[in-house]
């Protein structure tokens, strides 16, 4: 019978560690291939539905840019017309303006004079200011009280 050293039971634990190591190796990198393949499938999907969403979004863009161009020439439209506008109102405002005041102050003055002349239309009472926040004095106050009554 053969009795085993100890040199020999070191180097038999020795060969048992590195077959488990390597087993444990193997375990691992088979799980690992398996991710990558997982990866590389999820990266192929991902990159067959990500071009069609690209082009859309491209065209997307292209399209609201010539919106905006539109709306950019639109805008300048507004603002030509506009400036027109504003030059044909002080156009007329200093063509008609002067002369319109001047028949209407003289219209004005028509009207009282005619208005003074019937002395059978009793005149208008004066209108009277308020100042908020301001107290009239007794006196005042009576005179105006006995004004709006009339027998």
């Amino acid at each position: 019978m053969h009795t085993v050293s100890g040199g020999e039971v070191a180097g038999i634990l020795v060969a048992v560690f590195w077959a488990i190591l390597v087993s444990f190796l193997a375990v691992a990198l088979a799980r690992l291939a398996q991710t990558l393949k997982a990866t590389t499938k999820l990266v192929a999907d991902v990159t067959d539905q990500a071009v069609p969403l690209l082009a859309d979004a491209s065209a997307a863009v292209r399209s609201a840019q010539t919106q905006i161009d539109r709306v950019d020439a639109i805008a300048s439209d507004v603002q030509e017309v506009t400036s027109n506008a504003s030059a044909l109102s002080t156009t007329v405002a200093s063509t008609f303006g002067g002369p319109l005041v001047k028949v209407a102050a003289f219209g004005y003055g028509v009207r009282r004079a005619i208005a003074g002349r019937k002395e059978d239309v009793p005149a208008k009472p004066p209108r009277r200011t308020v100042i908020v926040g301001r107290t009239i004095s007794a006196s005042r106050r009576a005179k105006r009280d006995s004004r709006g009554k009339r027998d």
